[in-house]
């Protein structure tokens, strides 16, 4: 058996009764990496950074409950909000003993990672953001509204109009490709993985109950934006520019509160790292060398 660190590991460890699924490389000794995914996929977007980084730093990228490999226990059982993601991700870091990070967050990741950030202020040394929105005007204004009028008003009638924008397999297809410079480029394997795990007995409800959770992230924008002020975190922004849910004028904001930033606006959608994974990852080896 190898024991190459460096190579891309899987693993799981329970937490509270629950399997959470990770993917992990490098040495536990080094720096810390926490890799946070979006909607609707999991620790699989990470794989190629997983690959590129594990030499010199320790990376590890969870599926939060209900996504990915992670198990996924019944709506009545687990509280699918955000602040219980946060804490499942918070249990886990604990028990793999990891006190001090760098947070790497997409779409999902956000609202995690600044509950995180914010709990731990001290322990958070670095963010890197990829289309983690933390501010109002990164909402495409098109594109949001059914799930803003979801939040005011929640509707079979409303329910069945986000299932059929961003759960169904053509939907989720529209999350990956809407905005790329070369749509035939992007794998499909992501949709058609994505998609399998949306179909799941139970995922609708899930589903649901997070992207209405949403707007409990909105309401937390100003704690965010005042721990940035404050402990002015080095951060990476690694954009997607064509992303047709939130749009580059959430990266732009991150200007206003941090007075030194390394901003990178890429010609991709949703899912940069689909497009542009080693032009991001090169960034994110200057990055995480620059601040160790």
């Amino acid at each position: 058996m190898s024991n190459d660190l460096t190579r891309v590991r899987y693993g799981k460890e329970e937490v509270d009764g629950i399997n959470v699924f990770f993917r992990e490389s490098g040495s536990p000794g080094r720096r810390a990496v926490v890799l946070l995914h979006g909607y609707p996929t999991s620790s699989h977007m990470y794989r190629e950074v997983l690959a590129a980084l594990g030499s010199d730093y320790y990376m590890i990228a969870p599926d939060y409950p209900g996504f990915g490999n992670s198990d996924f226990p019944d709506s009545h059982i687990y509280d699918y909000t955000f602040d219980n993601l946060a804490a499942t991700i918070d249990k886990l870091l604990e028990k793999k003993n990891i006190m001090e990070f760098v947070i790497g967050m997409q779409d999902y990741g956000a609202p995690v990672g600044y509950r995180l950030a914010t709990k731990y202020p001290d322990r958070v040394k670095g963010l890197i953001v990829m289309n983690g929105n933390a501010y109002e005007e990164g909402f495409h204004p098109e594109n949001s509204a059914p799930v803003s009028d979801f939040w005011q008003d929640r509707t079979t009638k409303k329910e069945d109009v986000i299932v059929e924008q961003l759960m169904s397999l053509e939907g989720i297809k529209w999350q990956y490709t809407e905005g790329t410079r070369n749509p035939e480029s992007i794998n499909p394997d992501n949709w058609v993985l994505d998609y399998a795990r949306m179909s799941r007995p139970g995922q609708k409800k899930v589903q649901l109950d997070l992207f209405y959770d949403y707007q409990n992230n909105v309401k937390l924008y100003p704690q965010w934006h005042a721990f940035l002020r404050e402990h002015q975190p080095p951060t990476l922004v690694a954009w997607g520019a064509n992303d047709p849910i939130f749009v580059r004028a959430g990266a732009e904001a991150y200007r206003r509160d941090l007075n030194e930033i390394e901003f990178h606006l890429f010609d991709s959608g949703h899912f940069v790292l689909e497009e542009n994974a080693p032009q991001v990852i090169e960034k994110m080896r200057d990055f995480l060398k620059r601040i160790a």
